[in-house]
């Protein structure tokens, strides 16, 4: 059974990468972890008030195409 699974992953990586794709591996940070959304709130309240901080929001208000969305 393993050797069948991994014969299936293998020909799709292999197709994927024959269409022109390579596989990219990317670390991100564990929102299950302790402490995660302290960190979260503390970075958001350095923030708050930024004038930087607030001209990208307000760009980004007026740049997203939200048409559609609920």
């Amino acid at each position: 059974m393993q050797a069948n699974v991994a014969l299936r992953v293998q020909k799709h990586r292999a197709s994927l990468r024959a269409a022109g794709l390579r596989p990219v591996q990317i670390w991100v940070p564990d929102t299950r972890r302790a402490g995660f959304a302290d960190e979260c709130r503390r970075q958001s309240l350095v923030l708050r008030g930024d004038q930087q901080e607030v001209d990208v929001l307000d760009w980004l208000e007026v740049a997203a195409d939200t048409e559609g969305w609920k």
